[in-house]
């Protein structure tokens, strides 16, 4: 009996480890910034940007998002890690929702 709670235990504490990213994000005022997307996740549609303040915002993408590049809307797959862009964001309680985001380069 306790070789199997033992087991359950290491089991659990695995499943727990490997669920999600516990990154350490920052909430910023709404507001506009630039940045880098430091992580792109396609499946999500999730970005994080860092700032040139080194603040790490994470963007989960609603069906309102706009995503443009040159001024002409694109699709989320036109996103790439490392690349700069421009985020508009609205601060929503402990979270902060892309109004726009706009790729530079």
């Amino acid at each position: 009996m306790k070789k199997s709670i033992a087991m359950l235990a290491i089991a659990g504490l695995s499943l727990f480890a490997s669920c999600g990213e516990n990154k350490d994000t920052d909430v910023v005022e709404s507001g506009t910034y630039q940045g880098k997307a430091e992580e792109v996740d396609a499946d999500e549609k999730e970005i994080y940007v860092r700032t040139a303040d080194d603040k790490l915002l994470e963007l989960y993408f609603t069906d309102n998002t706009q995503l443009t590049k040159d001024g002409a809307a694109v699709e989320f797959d036109a996103l790439h890690e490392g690349g700069n862009v421009e985020v508009k964001v609205e601060k929503k309680g402990n979270r902060l929702e892309p109004i726009s985001v706009s790729i530079l380069d």
